[in-house]
């Protein structure tokens, strides 16, 4: 009888798929940041941070390589306050994280002069589900574009947004680091 179990597990290991791993990312960025849980296909396993584009301030935020610390690595941290929701930038603190262009299928989100209680700029991390989710939409989930481009000598990805239940964990799934 006990063969028979073993036959049986052994054939139902064979008969259901191994979900594949996510590759943990080698965050070597300065906190706090907000990065993705997945790796994805960033080369030297930096991970994704949120970050402006460009060099220094920028009004558009997309995703980008986190950088190594003391590579210019403060406009890719930001902060996430709980109690407003805000997502702040630590190199610029009067400016927030916001849902600005929501018909902008490319750049959505900018960096803004923060302003209290804008539903623009209001997010829920929910430490669960590891999404964030935009303002007042619950089902509207922050994700990264699905294929990445050169950025000098790092990678860059579109930052989105995306109805949470439409998109594969590894674009949306964030880690919130004080």
């Amino acid at each position: 009888m006990p063969h028979i179990h073993l036959a049986i597990i052994a054939v139902l290991g064979l008969a259901i798929p191994e979900t594949p791993r996510a590759e943990t990312p080698n965050l070597q960025s300065g906190t706090p940041v907000i990065y993705l849980a997945d790796n994805l296909d960033e080369p030297e396993r930096l991970g994704w941070c949120i970050d402006t584009q460009g060099r220094g301030f920028g009004e558009v935020l997309h995703a980008h390589s986190c950088k190594p610390a003391g590579h210019g690595d403060k406009d890719t941290q930001l902060s996430y306050d709980e109690q407003s929701g805000q997502i702040r930038s630590v190199a610029f603190p009067e400016y927030c994280m916001a849902f600005s262009d929501p018909d902008n299928a490319t750049s959505p989100f900018g960096l803004l002069k923060c302003m209290d209680d804008d539903p623009q700029q209001t997010f829920a991390y929910d430490e669960t589900s590891m999404e964030i989710r935009i303002g007042n939409e619950a089902s509207t989930c922050v994700t990264v574009a699905s294929d990445s481009s050169k950025a000098g000598p790092f990678r860059s990805r579109g930052l989105l947004s995306a109805d949470c239940g439409s998109v594969d964990d590894k674009f949306k799934q964030w880690i919130v680091k004080q």
